[in-house]
């Protein structure tokens, strides 16, 4: 098989009645809120129907379209319809707004966006003032014809170098980045996904595989998804991860194995004990940044195993810590296998030995070369494509370590090490003690400008409801840490805040904290608690 649409239409016609696309009932959500289900044969019937229209306005290999269709079912029938043409897909964020969603369809160079009744307007404005032309069509009141694409299609046969999707980065650091992902990276992500094996066994056409993450995410849409596709197993979409609904839609889903992200243990676990937290019949979660102080308690009080993960956009494949001993007290993320290479290097590129911490960087290692099965390049920027890749290795900017067995662990991002007084601390590992407090719902920890020691770790703080976000609070917080860290480790500076700035994955975005040029320090209701980080006997 070449193309995604391939592998869907062969599990289709091998298996049409099989489960395809669910979405849990929500008697809240605008659509379907009785819930829904398709079967592959029912899906196959759909993208046939949006195939033809997008076909005889003469979309096909080469073109882009735009999708803004939330976490719904229907957002498969489109793409896999356009990828049968050999058109790519540009996933919106819905929580974009206007500039963020102009920056996206200029980038692109999308020719046609197609979106939910609700966000016709918002998407009509950004297209009124895009440089290029961009149709906008209402996916819920679908036209007779639709507007034809600016330029031709490009000749030849959509293949496995075809463009599939263009995902954008979180863009925590500036302008996200459009990867440029084929229907290769798709299929051997999913492929990867299946066949893992050790505790993440994937039964053909017996598994419901509930992913809260959003479709504009590498996760659900290219690792999850097309694994589906492949062993004909059903994919079910929340409409997004809701703690207080999370047991009920795992249960009337049938949810045989789940996706989770690091913010949703702590938040399942600060929920009441219901009946439907033991009555699933999961098999096991996946996901990344479970903390590890936490990790126990859930697998004891909900009754499976967290199988934790580590991937990127730019990478298609993860490694998992899929069989025992997982190490659930550390930040275990599995070793590099079955073709996959994975180094510990310092700035030059160089290996550090075992035990010591610096960047990771992937390859992979088969005859094909270093870059395949991972994305093709950041679109319109080479610079930054052989910059990420220079040395023949991806810099995936993750700080990790590795034991002598092989196995890696994560430390954290290399932009949020903490140069204090010559000692470089993960705010990761200060986030996971914090985090683990009972008065905390969310932490962000962040360097602030120190005279003295250069950089001062700094907390902010979200308190749990019901909770007084005052002196009081930072003290006991404080003391909390420095039971558990090294005193040099301990929060210099608190603040509380009401919220944190999050992605759609619920990645905090240190970046829009604070805007650019401020000292966090002077931040009204910032707590200095140096004088109070001293050595203990």
């Amino acid at each position: 098989m070449k193309t995604v649409y391939e592998a869907f239409a062969a599990t289709a016609i091998a298996a049409p009645d099989a489960a395809f696309l669910c979405a849990p009932p929500a008697p809240n959500r605008p659509y379907h809120p009785q819930g829904v289900e398709y079967t592959y044969g029912q899906a196959g019937a759909e993208v046939e129907r949006l195939r033809a229209a997008y076909e005889a306005a003469g979309f096909g290999h080469g073109h882009r379209v735009a999708l803004l269709l939330e976490n719904r079912p229907e957002f498969f029938f489109h793409y896999l319809a356009l990828n049968a043409l050999g058109s790519g897909i540009v996933p919106i964020n819905p929580d974009y707004r206007r500039d963020e969603m102009l920056y996206q369809m200029e980038h692109s160079d999308a020719d046609l966006a197609v979106v939910i009744a609700a966000r016709v307007t918002d998407v009509e404005v950004v297209a009124r003032e895009r440089a290029q032309p961009l149709p906008v069509v209402n996916a819920e009141d679908w036209p007779s014809t639709l507007p034809m694409p600016r330029v031709a299609p490009r000749g030849g046969t959509p293949g496995l170098d075809t463009e599939c999707s263009l995902l954008y980065t979180s863009g925590t650091t500036g302008r996200p980045k459009g990867c440029v992902l084929t229907n290769r990276y798709y299929l051997t992500s999913g492929a990867w996904y299946r066949d893992i094996g050790g505790l993440v066994v994937i039964e053909q056409g017996r598994e419901r595989i509930l992913n809260p993450l959003p479709l504009y995410h590498m996760n659900c849409q290219a690792l999850t998804a097309t694994c589906a596709m492949l062993t004909a197993n059903c994919l079910i979409l929340p409409e997004r991860f809701s703690p207080s609904r999370w047991w009920n839609d795992v249960v009337a889903s049938r949810a045989t194995i789940i996706h989770y992200l690091g913010v949703m243990p702590p938040m399942l676990l600060n929920q009441p004990v219901t009946p439907e937290e033991r009555q699933h019949a999961v098999k096991f979660g996946v996901g990344a940044g479970v903390e590890p102080e936490l990790h126990e308690a859930v697998e004891k009080r909900f009754g499976f195993p967290l199988i934790e993960a580590w991937g990127m956009t730019e990478t298609g494949r993860v490694t998992l810590v899929n069989r025992e001993p997982r190490m659930i007290h550390t930040r275990a993320f599995g070793r590099p296998f079955g073709g996959l290479e994975a180094k510990v290097a310092d700035d030059t590129g160089g290996e550090v030995p075992r035990g010591t911490e610096g960047e990771l960087l992937v390859r992979w290692g088969g005859p094909e070369g270093p870059r395949h099965g991972f994305f093709s390049g950041y679109l319109k920027d080479e610079m930054a494509t052989e910059e990420a890749w220079r040395g023949g290795w991806f810099h995936t900017g993750d700080v990790v370590r590795q034991d002598p067995d092989g196995m890696l662990y994560f430390v954290d991002r290399k932009k949020n090490i903490i140069r204090r007084a010559g000692e470089n601390i993960a705010a990761a590992e200060i986030e996971a003690v914090i985090q683990a407090h009972d008065e905390v719902a969310q932490v962000a920890v962040v360097a602030a400008p120190d005279e003295v020691r250069e950089e001062e770790v700094m907390a902010c703080i979200v308190a749990m409801p019901g909770v007084t976000a005052d002196a009081a609070l930072a003290d006991r917080i404080f003391e909390w840490c420095l039971e558990r860290l090294a005193y040099f480790k301990a929060p210099g500076w608190m603040l509380f805040v009401p919220s944190l700035p999050t992605t759609g994955t619920q990645k905090v975005q240190k970046s829009q904290m604070f805007p650019k040029g401020e000292d966090p320090r002077r931040r009204h209701g910032a707590i200095d608690l140096r004088e109070r980080k001293r050595r203990r006997s």
